[in-house]
């Protein structure tokens, strides 16, 4: 009897283990970066959360510049920011900039740096939901996508 259950135990956990083995590798990055994003931006998941980042795209000069990151769980729907904080580091070249970020509506924190838009690009976004612990995305938002008609040559 007890063989039979260890047995079923198994199999279950097994079976339920290659049902959701999709689901870890769908969210993945480049699974994100086929999506298009409700707000221009790039997706990218953090803990049980997807971040959209969204950045200025045609600011040739660094000059002040708004950084916006919509919160949402995996099915797309809005999580609150009331009471989150956070922050967004920019790295461009040998550039680096930080910046705090503030809940500002529904489901998204605002905040401003000095950066241009420049193709190489990278952010660094944490982000502490109330009553959660803080969570990190990696963006690199101004690259050219996979599928973007503009990266390749005809």
């Amino acid at each position: 009897m007890m063989k039979a259950i260890k047995t079923l135990t198994l199999a279950s956990g097994l079976a339920l283990g290659l049902a959701l083995a999709p689901l870890a590798h769908a969210h993945d990055d480049a699974y994100l970066d086929t999506l298009t994003a409700p707000h221009g931006g790039q997706l990218r998941m953090a803990g049980s959360s997807h971040y959209e980042l969204v950045v200025v795209k045609d600011s040739k000069a660094a000059k002040d510049n708004t950084i916006v990151v919509y919160v949402t769980d995996h099915a797309g729907t809005k999580i609150p920011t009331a009471g989150a904080s956070g922050s967004v580091t920019l790295l461009s070249g040998k550039t680096k900039v930080s910046a705090a970020l503030a809940p500002d509506g529904d489901n998204k924190l605002t905040g401003h740096a000095v950066y241009a838009s420049q193709p190489d690009l990278k952010a660094v976004v944490k982000i502490k939901l109330a009553g959660q612990d803080e969570q990190q995305a990696r963006f690199t938002p101004l690259a050219p996508r996979a599928d973007d008609h503009e990266s390749h040559k005809h």
